[in-house]
């Protein structure tokens, strides 16, 4: 493990925010959906490929709370523009557990 600065860490946007949206996303390669998630008036609205398909359905997802990386730069995964990471936990057997804000906090409120 890589120890980090506290400077690196400060420079990491972890923002919560709402999934207003869940699409499938029959063109990855790995099983995945298109998650759109509303981060507050300060970041907007962003979109990402999210690998949690084996224990989420759409359904489980939509008004949701979540937690991203919001600056990153974009990544093209295959034909959407991927503009956020969706924090999770990989499990062993390889499925991944939703990082979520244990209650409800304002869109776009950032990691303390």
């Amino acid at each position: 493990m890589r120890t980090i600065s506290w400077a690196e860490l400060e420079a990491v946007e972890l923002r919560a925010g709402t999934v207003v949206a869940v699409e499938a996303f029959p063109e990855a390669r790995v099983p995945a959906y298109k998650v759109t998630v509303d981060f507050g008036p300060e970041i907007g609205v962003k979109r990402s490929s999210a690998r949690v398909t084996e224990l989420y359905a759409p359904r489980d997802l939509l008004g949701r709370q979540v937690i991203g990386v919001v600056n990153l730069p974009p990544k093209q995964i295959g034909p959407m523009r991927s503009e956020f990471l969706l924090t999770g936990f990989y499990r062993d057997d390889g499925a991944v557990v939703l990082a979520l804000p244990e209650r409800k906090v304002p869109d776009g409120a950032k990691l303390a």
